[in-house]
């Protein structure tokens, strides 16, 4: 199926010659692949019980969805005034993140499709849709796309992307190979080994791929044969963090020195599990994180759109508001499309505790009542 998308690793010419000449590629006796630069610190994976079987995803957990459809709010009035600070961002969902940094626009992970999935009638669906549809978006001038899973890396929004924008798009090593399998014209790809950087073409926006503790795949046998990042974002006045997915690493003090201190730190804390500790955050472990990248302004991504865990859809908001108190963190917790200038934010309302209200429980498959179109996120005509 085209929605797995194509092998960088057998695509051959520069891209292969690149990903090998890679500090982080490794030759196997099955062919090579990318690895972490460093083992998991002690204690972040908790082998003591058993993993998530397909069953628990099936059946297992409790409330892993809403109730009820998550308030959102209608970004484009805003978005057409410019951010007085210069830096705005607005969260529409999972790690799908618009920012306005100095009057460029910049859109993370972008993901319209119905399902976290290689396929159409299976796999995890959204809890609602995105608060606007990809058409209506202004247009980014850059997209940044960190690794190739596929609540990350969507087919088909980047088939409509390809269709209807020429956008350029920044990821990370071999995640060229989908995008190309999918239209993307080659000229449109820039693809970053890590601390290596993309500047857009007549300006002062620079984006920069950093480390991150993960891995990749979108088949049963291309495990780690793209490479993961994190990415930051940065003009002459303003430094953005973008941490993708991640597990807890050292590296983020080298981030730091070498590229901080940031005026917005985004980091994944939802989807988390004791025995997948090292290649996930977690609100506690996003925690510190934030403290190893220097502090400043925190928007939490990954979480409040996919059921991607036993735990409930809300845990990860309610963890991260419970800790970061006492490390008096500042929180930047929006709700969905509602666009944040994140220096003039001054405390959380935590608008989803309202939407279980009343006693309504979300059954462990259950999925929202209302339905999402089939159709791609941008119509073809």
């Amino acid at each position: 199926m085209k929605t797995f998308g194509q092998r960088a690793d057998r695509s051959g010419g520069l891209r292969l010659e690149r990903m090998r000449a890679s500090p982080l590629w490794q030759d196997g006796e099955r062919g090579g692949g990318f690895r972490n630069i460093h083992p998991a610190l002690p204690g972040l994976r908790d082998t003591s019980g058993p993993r998530p079987s397909l069953s628990d995803f099936l059946c297992g957990g409790d409330r892993r969805a809403p109730s009820q459809p998550l308030p959102t709010v209608n970004p484009l009035p805003l978005w057409q005034q410019p951010a007085d600070t210069g830096l705005r961002a607005t969260w529409l969902g999972h790690s799908t993140v618009l920012v306005e940094i100095d009057g460029y626009k910049v859109l993370t992970d972008p993901v319209w499709g119905p399902r976290a999935s290689p396929l159409r009638f299976a796999g995890p669906k959204r809890f609602q849709p995105v608060p606007i549809k990809l058409k209506t978006l202004p247009l980014p001038d850059v997209v940044v796309i960190s690794h190739d899973h596929y609540d990350h890396l969507d087919y088909p929004t980047v088939v409509a992307l390809a269709r209807h924008t020429q956008v350029p798009i920044v990821t990370s090593l071999g995640v060229g190979a989908h995008l190309e399998a999918w239209g993307v014209p080659a000229a449109r790809i820039t693809e970053l080994d890590w601390w290596e950087s993309f500047t857009l073409p007549g300006g002062e926006l620079e984006v920069v791929a950093a480390p991150s503790q993960h891995f990749s795949g979108r088949g049963l046998k291309d495990r780690n044969a793209t490479l993961w990042s994190s990415m930051v974002i940065r003009t002459a006045k303003h430094r953005v963090f973008f941490s993708g997915d991640t597990g807890l690493t050292t590296e983020y003090e080298k981030i730091r020195e070498r590229l901080g201190p940031f005026d917005l730190i985004m980091l994944e804390v939802g989807a988390f599990h004791p025995s997948w500790g090292d290649i996930h955050l977690g609100p506690e472990n996003a925690l510190k994180a934030w403290q190893l990248l220097g502090g400043g302004p925190f928007l939490p991504i990954h979480w409040g759109t996919f059921a991607l865990a036993l735990h409930p859809w809300d845990e990860p908001a309610e963890t991260l508001l419970a800790h970061a108190a006492a490390l008096q963190v500042p929180l930047v917790m929006p709700k969905l499309g509602e666009p944040v200038e994140p220096s003039r934010v001054e405390g959380v309302t935590p608008w989803w505790r309202g939407v279980d209200a009343g006693g309504a429980t979300a059954s462990t498959s259950a999925q929202p009542t209302f339905k999402l179109p089939r159709e791609l996120p941008w119509p073809l005509d």
